[in-house]
């Protein structure tokens, strides 16, 4: 049926790598690595 389904690994693996980078980013923006991030606009306040 699929003899040659290098196009649908691709497919998949293109957005395995899209999906993790995506929950790794939300994970550093709210979770606990969100602590030591620092906001440079509270830092330049007048």
């Amino acid at each position: 049926m699929f003899e040659d389904n290098s196009a649908l690994t691709l497919g998949i693996s293109l957005g395995t790598i899209l999906i993790a980078i995506t929950g790794y980013s939300i994970y550093v923006a709210f979770g606990p690595p969100s602590v030591d991030l620092a906001d440079p606009f509270e830092d330049h306040e007048d």
